[in-house]
């Protein structure tokens, strides 16, 4: 943290700016945006970013987690769709953290296109963000896939996308999203966020979710992305059965099953992620062998 500070936004202001540029939050883009100055400050700690990381954020709106960031980071790659909100951003950053807006730098896009050229140098080592509610587990899975510089995050989500994305095999709420997350990241929940602190206030829970990023396992993500889709796709199913169409057959399903180590009469929720690694690769070897 440096001695400089940024004046956050509260709910006045929000209000104030969100007037002056006549936007009404849509639901469409999934716009809440968050008015509470200790919220902000409660987000970057638990982001724990060093003074030398580089924060891609997506959505930033208004600006408020973007100034909460300023005084953190080295810089910020701010990813905005909405062009009335990325032409603002700029100014914001300039008029309530002065010495700090020469770290920013906004970029008019879709976060779900953005590729490691399209933002340039400093290249990014965290993603920290309120997350469009409609986007957000894509959003992650794109970035950490195009950006390999990302090393953490810090993300804010709906809580039950959180739940699901920290989910370990065996619960209830593991799925796909924790399963392809965890290729990139151990992740973990990092507490509730109250409905007050947004405007409009939200009709669902949100949560922050965190990550660290982790070597992948053994083996090409398309393949396994393509296997976990597949296992889940039928997820009450035995995978011998639920796996016939990726295999080709029932039978070739339990054959590279066993030669995985796995059960065939396993079901695709008690799997973690090393364990479709080596599903896809025994799959692989069997077809070639």
């Amino acid at each position: 943290m440096t001695d400089h500070e940024a004046r956050l936004l509260g709910p006045a202001e929000v209000r104030a700016l969100a007037g002056e540029l006549g936007v009404r939050p849509t639901k469409r883009l999934g716009q809440n945006f968050v008015h509470d100055p200790n919220t902000v400050r409660r987000i970057v700690r638990a982001a724990e970013l060093a003074p030398d990381d580089v924060v891609v954020e997506v959505g930033p709106g208004l600006g408020s987690l973007t100034l909460g960031l300023l005084p953190a980071v080295a810089a910020v790659h701010a990813v905005e769709i909405d062009p009335v909100l990325a032409a603002r951003l700029p100014a914001t950053a300039a008029q309530r953290a002065p010495e700090l807006a020469g770290r920013l730098t906004v970029h008019t896009a879709d976060a779900l296109r953005v590729r490691a050229a399209d933002l340039g140098s400093p290249a990014p080592t965290a993603l920290v963000a309120n997350l469009p509610y409609n986007v957000g587990v894509p959003v992650v899975l794109h970035l950490l896939t195009e950006l390999p510089g990302i090393r953490r995050g810090l993300v804010m989500v709906q809580a039950e996308v959180a739940e699901r994305l920290a989910a370990g095999p065996g619960s209830r709420a593991y799925g796909v999203p924790s399963a392809k997350l965890a290729w990139f990241a151990a992740a973990r929940r990092a507490g509730p966020v109250p409905r007050t602190v947004f405007w409009p206030v939200p009709n669902v829970d949100s949560g922050l979710l965190a990550f660290d990023r982790h070597e992948p396992p053994a083996g090409d993500r398309k393949d396994v992305f393509a296997l976990v889709d597949a296992a889940f796709a039928q997820r009450r199913k035995a995978l011998r059965s639920a796996l016939g169409g990726w295999a080709g057959s029932p039978a070739a399903a339990e054959e590279a099953l066993v030669a995985a180590g796995i059960s065939p009469l396993a079901r695709a929720e008690t799997l973690g992620i090393d364990d479709f690694a080596r599903l896809a690769a025994a799959r692989v070897g069997s077809a070639t062998s």
